[in-house]
């Protein structure tokens, strides 16, 4: 197979791009721009561009597969010739279902908590030593990329409610046709590509019916929206395993869990991650995993990187950073903390940097999701705004859409460092949320001066 990406530099692009390679296909790529660490990675596989640009002359009818990245614009040259000579397209999600096709496919959908679903089971499936392939947007422990495929005869996929490619504007999830289905909720995000709820909604629905037929749902039922959503489309011809959070205690800031007759203490906390777990669960027990084998090995899971990750410590202190941005994964986050820790006093600090929540409209939404910090702190930068062409946001407005008394907001990165400078945190749980850099800031430098 002779395989070309448009748009190789991308995070998960580059990954496929080694992946295949290491398969045994024959990779080319090009790219107007490569960062770290896919410069690198591709450079140690021979992959890197000879040159940096788009490269119309490398497009030839010798080529069986063009993959198209999000980041390629519909006038991109090697795109208008691979459409010219008629090639196969094929966005990332679709190219993945191409060598799925004879894998059992599973496929952890949501709004959030997905990433940290597909890490557990694949920390799962690895510490069982099953041969799996999978494609998870984080880099986790024990794990040197975030795609692999190889002839194993099963992966593990997160589900992208974002747009396939430029010119495959539906969801990713739509494109990889689950036997093993989850959702583990719906909040609604992405209001750039989705405008309204309802629209939002209906791209569940289209996932659900593109289980395969004898398949399973694995759904979190505390949603009451993704509850009223699967009950409304029921479907006779797959089967539904509803889950809530299982049995567990904290004692000393330990959690333990209970799953039938077996216990196990954790490593990670907060009842959205027991939430994950116990999807986790219902979809190992669909591969025959056991319960007392599934919990031996969830004990030592970590957390996938950037999701409540604990990046300093000391006996008085604890620094967290989060991927956090959609406002039920803001609440999530900063519950999960205070109910593990609720004696330590929590300073939540969360920086604004997508489209919809950075929209004067979708702010709203965030209200009540920060009331359990002892005191809250919205950033955001106006060199965010000027990258993403979006109108000013006044911070009056995120005050009244938080609607959380004290709400500090800064939008200079100046302030919010005087700020942080000046605080002392003896008996303190500082958690850091974002899906930026704080404009860039050094937050791990920090983390480890207060520590």
């Amino acid at each position: 197979m002779k395989i070309h990406f448009i748009s190789i530099g991308g995070s998960v692009m580059h990954q496929l791009a080694i992946a295949l390679k290491r398969k045994g296909y024959e990779v080319s790529g090009t790219d107007d721009e490569i960062f770290e660490p896919a410069f690198s990675n591709l450079q140690k596989e021979g992959l890197l561009p000879e040159k940096i640009g788009w490269q119309p002359n490398l497009i030839t009818t010798n080529i069986d597969a063009i993959i198209l990245g999000m980041h390629a614009k519909i006038d991109n040259p090697e795109l208008v010739r691979a459409k010219e000579l008629q090639l196969k397209i094929y966005s990332f999600p679709e190219y993945i279902y191409e060598e799925s096709k004879n894998k059992k496919r599973i496929v952890v959908g949501g709004s959030h908590g997905k990433t940290t679903t597909t890490a557990m089971l694949m920390h799962v499936l690895q510490q069982m030593n099953t041969s799996f392939d999978y494609l998870v947007g984080a880099n986790l422990a024990g794990f040197n990329q975030s795609v692999n495929i190889t002839d194993a005869p099963l992966i593990v996929c997160e589900g992208d409610e974002y747009p396939a490619s430029i010119i495959e504007k539906r969801p990713k999830f739509h494109f990889l046709f689950p036997h093993i289905a989850i959702i583990t909720g719906i909040a609604w995000d992405h209001i750039n590509v989705f405008p309204t709820f309802e629209i939002y909604l209906q791209q569940f629905i289209l996932f659900i019916n593109k289980i395969e037929k004898n398949g399973i749902l694995i759904y979190n039922e505390t949603d009451i929206v993704l509850k009223e959503l699967v009950e409304k489309n029921m479907r006779s011809d797959i089967r539904y395993q509803p889950y809530q959070i299982p049995e567990y205690q904290i004692l000393n800031h330990q959690t333990t869990i209970h799953i039938e007759n077996a216990d196990a203490e954790l490593k990670v906390f907060g009842n959205h991650n027991l939430l994950n777990i116990n999807a986790a669960w219902y979809t190992c027990k669909e591969l025959g995993i056991s319960a007392s084998h599934f919990l031996q090995a969830i004990s030592t899971f970590k957390g996938a990187s950037k999701r409540l990750e604990l990046i300093e410590c000391n006996t008085a202190t604890n620094v967290y950073r989060d991927f956090a941005h959609a406002p039920s994964k803001v609440k999530a986050t900063v519950d999960a903390v205070k109910q593990q820790h609720p004696h330590q006093k929590l300073i939540a600090v969360l920086e604004l940097h997508t489209y919809s929540s950075l929209n004067e409209n979708f702010m709203q939404q965030y209200a009540g999701a920060m009331n359990n910090a002892d005191i809250a702190i919205v950033f955001y930068s106006k060199h965010a705004l000027e990258l993403k062409r979006m109108p000013n946001l006044t911070k009056e407005s995120i005050i009244t859409g938080f609607a959380k008394e004290g709400l500090l907001v800064f939008n200079t990165k100046e302030e919010l460092w005087q700020w942080l400078q000046h605080q002392n945190y003896a008996n303190v749980d500082l958690l850091l949320m974002s899906s930026g850099n704080y404009d860039g800031l050094d937050i791990f430098a920090f983390a480890k001066k207060i520590t």
